[in-house]
């Protein structure tokens, strides 16, 4: 019987995962041929010549900015509850990774969709959605930090007959928390970008501008939504980066 050598078994693989790739093309609909008819170039054409003319009247301007705070503070109360959240499921550590699953295995847009139905339109549903799935995402990455820390300190605590909170408010949490606030920081950077998208089905912010303008094909609009959401974006990632480098 002939072994099979790692060099087969990679050629194999690769084989099957192209295999696999050209029949997920193939079981698509894809009229490529419509990218490149006169009508869709046209139309196309009348698009980007409406989008790139934003709207910079005052009170659109002032919705607009209405709109931008409200984004900043889905995401930012969200990840600052869901960090809470993530930290206190870590600390209970046995049990809650089954839950963590759960809370981070639903989308978004999923969870927004459900809360929508209970506590009605607007940012406070969205805010709950971004809360629950970071929650599940911050927890998971806090309990695998805490895990993977050295255990020396902690045991010393322990046996010198500190109790568990003790031990963990001033052993283990102390050696990772660097890490910990780096990965809040990278949540919260998603979630600036999940909080515009999560207006599309009503939950407020830029999102829900984004999304009411489109459908109404006011594109200069929705044009000036889009920027501001690109500004925002940019916003918070220097900042994020200016106090991971602070804390480097």
């Amino acid at each position: 019987m002939t072994a099979i050598t790692p060099l087969r078994a990679r050629l194999g693989a690769t084989v099957v995962v192209l295999a696999l790739v050209v029949a997920s093309f193939a079981s698509l609909s894809l009229h490529t041929g419509e990218f490149f008819t006169l009508d869709s170039l046209r139309a196309m054409g009348r698009f980007v010549r409406e989008l790139v003319q934003p709207d910079l009247h005052a009170d659109f301007l002032r919705t607009v900015a209405y709109g931008t705070l409200e984004t900043f503070a889905m995401s930012a109360l969200s990840t600052a509850l869901a960090a809470v959240i993530g930290l206190l499921i870590a600390y209970g550590a046995s049990g809650v990774r089954p839950v963590l699953n759960v809370l981070r295995a639903v989308p978004e847009l999923a969870w927004a969709s459900l809360l929508l139905i209970w506590v009605g339109l607007g940012p406070f549903a969205g805010t709950l959605a971004l809360t629950l799935h970071t929650a599940g995402v911050l927890g998971r990455l806090y309990l695998e930090a805490l895990e993977n820390q050295p255990q020396g300190p902690a045991f010393a605590l322990a046996a010198a007959g500190a109790s568990p909170l003790q031990v963990f408010c001033y052993a283990r949490l102390p050696q990772v928390l660097p890490q910990l606030l780096s990965y809040t920081l990278y949540r919260w950077e998603n979630n600036i970008r999940a909080a515009a998208v999560l207006g599309v089905v009503g939950a407020g912010g830029l999102g829900q501008l984004l999304s009411y303008h489109l459908q109404l094909f006011q594109l200069g609009r929705a044009s000036t939504v889009v920027l501001a959401t690109l500004l925002l974006v940019t916003l918070v990632d220097l900042l994020s980066d200016r106090i991971r480098h602070d804390l480097g």
